[in-house]
């Protein structure tokens, strides 16, 4: 029988999760960042399965090199969310080559030490990474509004996953000075197990939101604490173009995309949101899209899936969770409710 490590089997589902993002999106409309790291987590566990489930020692050196990758990259991912990323080319450059570099040399000169290089390299993306998602969904503003709650939420999730790996970096580092490393393939097989899976995961859930190739300025300013007459003037903007143009009926609209149609910095659009309505950009961008849905629910025998496309969301689960939050109710139980106050006021000429 064929001996098949178990982070062997878990690069196998990374990859089957690669190609269903790149077959669902097709290459050209997908996140680059976040397919690279889908594809650098697949191949990291599966070095770890050769190395440690079959003791080829000569990927012993190669597989810190690929650890270090990963905190960068994971980083970049979702920084080419937010505008202004790609205005930063040589930081953004030396963010993703500096770590690879800096554990080069510490395996070439201090070799004892990787370990501790590589705890903090995570524990520091780590915390770079939740520094990302402080504005919340908003801040992300390159991402798609059907996707942008679930995109934050994976920020989350990464940000997790690589104090997960950095912990049992900590363990293997312990099981060296207790025992010799008598336990360490178990624990770094477990560990990048659960570790590289929760980092792909993410990725597969955020590599769907492509960023703008042309990017807006943010800016840095305080919001005031209610909305603002300027607020109120945008507002009136943003609804005339909603109904004059229906961009929310765009399944791929953004908050940069959004900003460009209005001639204004897409910071200064979100916080007007946030002090008028009390609620994000998704939300407010969400509440228009199912109400165009309960138009279209009364007034047409369409399918509720072919409604769900043409008011702008892209996934049935997506929208019947807005709908449910917004309505109290399915799509289905909508239509019929609709349909039982027509046959009420027909049979007694008055509203039931």
């Amino acid at each position: 029988m064929i001996f098949l490590p178990l982070p062997i089997v878990v690069a196998l589902l990374l990859f089957l999760l690669l190609l269903s993002v790149l077959r669902a999106k097709g290459e050209g409309r997908a996140n680059h960042p976040f397919l690279l790291l889908l594809a650098l987590s697949a191949t990291q566990s599966a070095l770890v399965g050769l190395r440690w489930g079959y003791g080829i020692e000569q990927l012993k050196f190669a597989l810190p090199l690929m650890a270090s990758l990963l905190p960068p990259l994971a980083y970049a991912s979702f920084r080419s969310l937010i505008s202004g990323w790609e205005m930063k080319r040589a930081a953004n450059i030396a963010s993703l080559t500096l770590p690879p570099l800096v554990v080069a040399v510490t395996l070439a000169v201090f070799p004892v030490a990787i370990d501790l290089v590589l705890i903090a390299l995570f524990v520091g993306y780590a915390i770079a990474i939740v520094l990302l998602g402080r504005r919340g969904p908003d801040g992300l503003d390159e991402a798609q509004f059907a996707s942008v709650t679930s995109v934050h939420r994976a920020l989350y999730i990464a940000a997790a996953a690589l104090c997960f790996s950095a912990v049992f970096d900590v363990v293997v580092l312990l099981d060296f000075q207790w025992a010799r490393g008598a336990n360490a393939g178990i624990i770094i097989s477990n560990g990048n197990l659960l570790g590289l899976l929760m980092i792909g995961l993410t990725a597969w859930v955020a590599g769907d939101s492509k960023p703008e190739t042309s990017r807006g300025v943010t800016e840095a300013e305080p919001p005031p604490s209610g909305p603002t007459a300027e607020d109120h003037e945008i507002m009136v903007r943003l609804e005339e173009l909603m109904a004059r143009q229906h961009v929310y009926r765009d399944e791929n609209l953004n908050l940069t995309r959004l900003a460009r149609k209005l001639s204004l910095p897409s910071r200064q659009i979100s916080q007007a949101i946030n002090r008028a309505t009390g609620g994000n950009v998704s939300q407010y961008i969400n509440q228009l899209r199912v109400k165009d849905a309960c138009r279209l629910l009364e007034e047409t025998e369409q399918s509720v899936t072919s409604i769900m496309l043409e008011s702008g969301f892209q996934t049935k689960s997506n929208f019947n969770r807005e709908f449910r939050r917004i309505t109290g109710m399915s799509p289905l139980a909508w239509r019929e409710r609709e349909v039982w106050k027509l046959v009420s006021t027909d049979r007694k000429g008055r509203p039931a």
